[in-house]
């Protein structure tokens, strides 16, 4: 399920000086999320009460509940180094991962292959014993990020919204901004590069092409069907933020190659004027929010990395300030 834009396009998060083992008085329980019982692990501070939680929101691609990316494990390292400051986290294996076959020759969109799931997430989390049923947010990377209004949106009672790293733009404008940037930087690699960028700028021009006359098609696209395509153009995600009128942390890598700092400026153009809408730019920090210098490249997440402290360190300090939703859900 989109293997092209996971490799390609979106890969995931990391955390400074994670443990390789479950760091002392926290205590992990294995859970399942949704319609179709997602494998997932739950993280809790051990004897916490009303405490602040958070469900974790993948990228694009079959993720594991960890969001592995060769050598990282940036949801663990989320849901470990959160925990550690006093939250509980929920992440789980992802429906494209666990039951890919159950999107063939479907018509799908992102609320089958993300957001009921989530939202399963966030009602499971507010149900939990020890947890503040008014506490509860969404965070979501990535295509996540772009999609964690939407999740806060189908589940009630959502108390805030965490957006690392979410575009703003068409998924395919993204695409094409990506395959540029590599083919500039490919160096001995740069003729192959070319040829690829041409191959898959085709393939973007047919998926822009698409009308609501082609919803019913399964012929795969990067993967997806056409109604995949059509709903993420359909759906504006700072306009659906807006609408709900909940708190909002907003963070971005200023070395991110794949979601710009021309898309942090989508969220705070519209959002900026919000009290209750916090935003973060990390100078030296990746789309991985892994610490590096230069221009950013896949090359980098290849190697062990882990989310910055002062990002989990922020994360934190915001969840630890959630109350109850401020408006009722339109």
């Amino acid at each position: 399920m989109l293997a092209a834009l996971l490799t390609l396009v979106i890969p995931a998060v990391g955390m400074a000086q994670s443990p390789d083992s479950l760091p002392a008085g926290l205590v992990e329980r294995a859970v399942t999320v949704g319609p179709m019982k997602l494998p997932g692990t739950l993280t809790l501070p051990a004897g916490g009460t009303n405490l602040p939680g958070v469900v974790l929101v993948h990228g694009s691609g079959g993720h594991d509940r960890d969001e592995t990316i060769g050598p990282n494990k940036p949801f663990r390292d989320l849901a470990w180094g959160l925990a550690s400051r006093g939250i509980a986290v929920l992440r789980y294996d992802k429906r494209s991962l666990v039951a890919p076959f159950s999107f063939l020759g479907r018509a799908f969109t992102v609320k089958e292959e993300v957001l009921d799931d989530a939202a399963a997430g966030v009602e499971l989390l507010r149900s939990t014993p020890g947890v503040g049923p008014s506490r509860v947010a969404v965070l979501g990377h990535s295509l996540g990020a772009t999609l964690a209004p939407r999740v806060a949106r189908a589940a009630p009672g959502t108390a805030g919204i965490i957006v690392m790293a979410g575009a703003t733009a068409p998924l395919t404008d993204l695409i094409i901004r990506q395959l540029r940037y590599l083919a500039a930087h490919a160096g001995s690699d740069s003729v192959q590069a070319r040829r690829q960028q041409t191959g898959m700028e085709q393939l973007v021009a047919r998926i822009q092409a698409l009308t609501p006359a082609d919803s019913m098609s399964t012929a795969p696209l990067f993967g997806a069907p056409a109604s995949y395509w059509l709903d993420l153009r359909r759906v504006d995600p700072v306009a659906v933020a807006d609408s709900l009128n909940l708190p909002m942390l907003v963070l971005h890598g200023a070395r991110d190659y794949q979601v710009t700092t021309g898309e942090a400026s989508g969220w705070k153009k519209e959002l900026g004027g919000k009290a209750n809408v916090t935003f973060h730019e990390y100078p030296g920090l990746n789309h991985l929010f892994i610490a590096g210098s230069g221009p950013s490249t896949p090359a980098e997440y290849a190697v062990p990395g882990h989310v910055a402290e002062q990002v989990i360190d922020d994360i934190a300090r915001w969840l630890k300030a959630l109350s109850a939703p401020s408006a009722p859900r339109p």
